[in-house]
């Protein structure tokens, strides 16, 4: 009997008369669907997970590959806009230089988080990914309240990025066409158009994604290359990797920094229900992509200090801000290719925002469906059999949003710096701060979740590797808290820098009440969280169990 069904069966008597019907019925057969002897069904019953499709509750099956799914999550991290956007504001906020060596050590910790939580995803398939697992081991209870931080964190880095994605179009206009524009219209003009893209299906999406990705790497790799050619001062400053430069008083905030460039690897497991082999698709796309988007980070990032110099960069990210990628490659490059790079950073940052949208939509159709959110949401489009619903909601919540920041830019003609050191720093890192959170809670869940199955012998070298990346993790959300007034530019102790981080604590605190709640007034809810379409495949069986009792009924009566 699946894993699952045991958590349920052992949560109420009713559940464990569901599983008894379900167990009942012939491994060749699904609820919803008139094909007997369908082979997935075979397959996902050998390796004792069930992967259950339900009608209008299901994502549709078997249109990613590894290659897809490596683009989409890839994508999300949008590796121009790390380089253009993030490592720039992250020079500039916190006057640490040794971000190579930082993003090589964060990339170390999360290969080894990596290692339990893609051997988790071998047994959990469920597009709500981090709160699933999390509910998986730490139950019902830790999943709510890992939910709500994961809606919270996800929804805050998708905001953010609108605001440096409204800040770059309006200054492309300017320079261009000489055209004053504040910077919320392009932002909110995108909140539209990604709203839109998200009702549709995930391979269109995929390919839109796929070809921005290649380009914009292929043009970072370019500048990397012609920067170690023509290093500032005609040396390349190795020091960048030296531990000298990670000291001084912003190193949680970099850390920090480091954390939301990598966030993207970890969405692999959201689109299990939506991949042609889940069990092998999933952990390959994370493996790659955390060791691709290390090395990548660690490089360009490193070519920028040879670009500025080690003892210029922080000044100079300080004075040009999220352009100075563009200066340096203008210097070398010339100002055809700086602007091709100019469009292209905006089509990553576009692309980041879609893939930050899907991943958003599917944690609320997640949710959804197992009633934590409204029954709307975990349902389905017809047409596309995307999370259309949850898509929407993340697009009024990023409206809404875009529109308070805009509000509140008291500017005659608009202050162009408002999204990047309000909007983009303060959201992206509150998120970032939510998806670490979420990851030291999972490599918990991971060890648990083996050992209560008595695989804590087998699956030794894996728990090891989760209880290395959970304490490593541990510390970044604890020194990024601690630092959290370099993010936001005020001083130690200040109102503001509590407050944002005391989003994250406040979503995690709701979230596990909720939970609590759940679990005495609506103790069907809580039995089914994590469960996914397991829960459907049971509710399904227990139906049917009942309408079938007047039958027998009228047999036995005869």
């Amino acid at each position: 009997m699946p894993t699952g069904r045991r958590s349920s069966s052992r949560a109420s008597s009713s559940r464990a008369s569901s599983s008894r019907a379900s167990s009942s019925r012939p491994g060749s057969s699904r609820p919803g669907s008139s094909r007997p002897g369908n082979s997935r069904t075979s397959a996902s019953a050998t390796s004792g997970v069930s992967t259950f499709k339900g009608q209008e509750r299901a994502l549709r099956a078997d249109r990613l590959g590894t290659a897809g799914l490596l683009l989409s999550v890839l994508a999300a991290g949008a590796p121009l806009l790390a380089v253009a956007g993030v490592m720039p504001t992250a020079f500039a906020v916190t006057g640490v230089v040794g971000r190579p060596l930082l993003f090589v050590l964060v990339g170390a910790v999360l290969v080894l988080f990596s290692v339990g939580y893609a051997e988790m995803s071998r047994h959990v398939h469920n597009a709500g990914a981090f709160y699933a697992y999390i509910a998986r081991g730490l139950g019902p209870t830790a999943g709510v309240g890992a939910s709500l931080v994961a809606l919270v964190s996800y929804s805050a880095l998708q905001i953010g990025v609108y605001g440096i994605f409204g800040f770059h179009v309006s200054g492309l206009l300017a320079a261009c066409f000489d055209t004053e524009l504040a910077w919320w219209i392009p932002a909110f003009a995108a909140v539209v158009v990604i709203g839109a893209l998200g009702s549709l299906k995930t391979g269109l999406n995929t390919k839109v994604l796929g070809v921005l990705l290649v380009v914009e790497v292929v043009l970072v790799l370019t500048f990397d290359v012609a920067t170690v050619g023509d290093p500032a001062g005609g040396g390349l400053p190795l020091p960048a990797f030296h531990p000298d430069t990670l000291a001084g008083a912003g190193i949680g905030a970099a850390l920090c920094f480091c954390v939301a460039a990598f966030t993207g690897f970890e969405q692999a497991p959201v689109y299990a229900e939506e991949t042609s082999r889940p069990q092998i698709v999933v952990s390959r796309t994370m493996f790659l992509a955390v060791g691709s988007v290390a090395v990548f980070l660690a490089l360009s990032s490193w070519a920028m200090t040879v670009a500025a110099g080690s003892s210029g960069l922080v000044g100079a990210a300080r004075e040009d801000g999220p352009t100075l990628l563009f200066t340096l490659t203008e210097a070398r490059l010339g100002t055809a290719f700086t602007d091709v790079l100019h469009v292209l950073f905006l089509t990553s940052v576009f692309a980041g925002l879609l893939s930050l949208h899907n991943v958003v939509a599917r944690y609320a159709f997640a949710l959804g469906r197992e009633r934590l959110l409204p029954a709307a949401f975990g349902r389905a489009n017809d047409s596309a059999a995307a999370p259309a619903t949850g898509s929407l909601l993340q697009s009024v919540v990023s409206a809404a949003a875009v529109l308070a920041f805009a509000l509140t830019d008291d500017k005659p003609a608009g202050d162009p710096t408002v999204p990047v050191l309000r909007l983009f720093t303060w959201t992206v890192n509150v998120g970032a701060l939510g998806v670490t959170v979420l990851m030291a809670m999972a490599c918990l869940a991971v060890i648990v979740f083996f050992v209560r199955r008595g695989a804590a012998r087998s699956q030794a070298p894996r728990l090891v590797a989760a209880g290395l990346a959970g304490l490593a993790l541990t510390g970044i959300a604890v020194w990024t808290v601690k630092d959290f007034d370099v993010l936001v530019g005020t001083g130690p102790g200040s109102l503001l820098s509590r407050l944002l981080p005391g989003i994250i604590g406040l979503a995690l605190a709701g979230g596990t009440l909720y939970g609590l709640v759940l679990r005495f007034a609506r103790p069907e809810v809580h039995a089914r969280v994590g469960l996914g379409n397991e829960a459907f495949q049971l509710e399904k069986a227990a139906e049917s169990e009942k309408a079938a009792e007047p039958e027998r009924g009228s047999e036995r009566a005869a």
